[in-house]
């Protein structure tokens, strides 16, 4: 008999639907929408800074850098500082509450990005590492908007809640590229009248740096208005189980690799294509139309995203953004033309979006309520390491290789998932047997 059943596994049917393993707080009706609400405006906000700074980091990195195979360092100590930030940030709302956790990460953003401004007006290369590896520090806080939405919802809409967080970035395709374009050459103009804005090697882009300070100014007048109890001092204390005891179910296995594999691959492939299209002689703005169609890849599916989930199922859902993603990735070796890359990247997103939402709620079959910080932590821990390593690949392969390989790399990650989904199938028929025993 078994003595302990996996939370993903109590009930069969919760793979093909949400289920809530949580207690929680209670909260009205009317608070849930407005918290989530917030956090939607919020993630909006968060993600329309990080489109900016996707935008033009690769190309800062490029006018700095003396070894141009270095372009993507700052985007991958970004990641890398994301990871390292995340289990701090889980640790410090467990003891503050959310929205001052938030409160926190919001202040490092905006004085990373005054860094960015900084560095560029400095020339420095060094400097502008610095800001991005702080910038990634914030962003470990924003990657539980989508969790703090799913606290805060009932267990019936807890994968529309995550949908729709995740949907924030719906803003972010429309105005990031847009912002970025609209502010590259604020200092750059304004130079020629300032002797000490002249001073600068190259002011180009660090207007859209000193953008993503306003935004991160705004975000916090949000929060201001957001109202999640923090955990009592009994769920403070409650030690829950241990890591390994976590890490070792199938449910909590595949939500990962689900997640990482497919942000690692998104921000790849992502990361690479301005180098790529600039390579192929497309202009900047080209660049940027191309970026902004795979955000709206990215988070225009979230509308419905959850609803699908619901509907067809966390794994189903999953599957489908790794079929997509592969498809991005053949149709990136047919060709360079910028249809062919604004096509792929618009399947990209998408790829990306069901393969994050559909993990993301995975992910929370896979603990109760004392094991849901370290839980959380863990998985945007692994996650985040991998998206480092991935997106400072990406940039070695090109450079290194070809624009060829970083497809093909990408590639193999997808197979990957494809392959844990698989396993995931047969564990759950395994368990269905077991139980029919019983």
């Amino acid at each position: 008999m078994l003595l302990y059943k996996e939370p993903g596994f109590q009930n069969l049917s919760c793979l093909s639907r949400p289920c809530s393993l949580h207690s929680g707080k209670s909260q009205t009706v009317n608070q849930a929408k407005k918290n989530v609400s917030l956090l939607v405006a919020c993630q909006a906000l968060a993600m329309t800074g990080s489109t900016i700074l996707f935008t033009v980091a690769a190309l800062i990195g490029v006018s700095l850098a003396a070894d141009k195979s270095l372009a993507t360092l700052p985007l991958a100590l970004l990641q890398l500082a994301t990871m390292v930030a995340t289990i701090p940030a889980a640790l410090l709302m467990r003891q503050i509450g959310r929205r001052l956790g938030f409160m926190v990460g919001v202040m490092i953003g905006a004085i990373a990005a005054g860094l960015g401004v900084f560095a560029i007006f400095q020339g420095s290369f060094l400097l502008f590492c610095c800001a991005t590896a702080l910038f990634g520090c914030f962003n470990g806080f924003v990657g539980y908007y989508r969790f703090a939405a799913a606290d805060a919802a009932t267990e019936a809409f807890r994968s529309q809640a995550i949908s729709f967080v995740v949907a924030g970035g719906i803003v972010a395709a429309i105005a990031g590229p847009g912002l970025a374009i609209w502010s590259r050459d604020w200092f750059v103009n304004a130079s020629a009248n300032e002797p000490l804005l002249a001073q600068a090697a190259s002011a180009e882009y660090a207007g859209c740096l000193l953008v993503i300070v306003i935004l991160q100014l705004a975000t916090l007048v949000l929060l201001a208005g957001i109202d999640i109890p923090p955990l009592s001092e009994q769920e403070r204390q409650k030690s829950g189980r241990s890591l390994g005891a976590i890490a070792q179910q199938p449910t909590f296995i595949v939500a990962v690799l689900g997640s990482m594999l497919g942000y690692g691959v998104m921000v790849m492939v992502m990361t690479a294509t301005p180098l790529a299209m600039v390579a192929s002689n497309h202009s900047f703005n080209t660049a940027a139309s191309v970026i902004q169609w795979h955000v709206l890849g990215m988070f225009v599916p979230s509308l419905f995203t959850g609803f699908l989930i619901a509907q067809f199922g966390t794994l189903r859902i999953i599957f489908v953004g790794a079929i997509l993603s592969s498809l991005c990735i053949f149709i990136n070796l047919m060709g360079t033309g910028a249809l062919h890359f604004g096509v792929a990247l618009l399947l990209l997103g998408i790829g990306w979006n069901f393969m994050f939402v559909g993990s993301s709620t995975l992910l929370t079959q896979a603990y109760t309520p004392a094991d849901r910080a370290k839980t959380q932590a863990m998985h945007d821990f692994m996650m985040f390491a991998f998206v480092a390593f991935a997106t400072f690949l990406s940039g070695r392969l090109l450079e290194r290789f070809s624009w060829t390989i970083v497809n093909y790399t990408g590639l193999l990650m997808i197979l990957i998932v494809l392959l844990a989904l698989g396993w995931f199938k047969q564990q759950r028929g395994a368990i269905a047997r077991s139980h029919s025993t019983l």
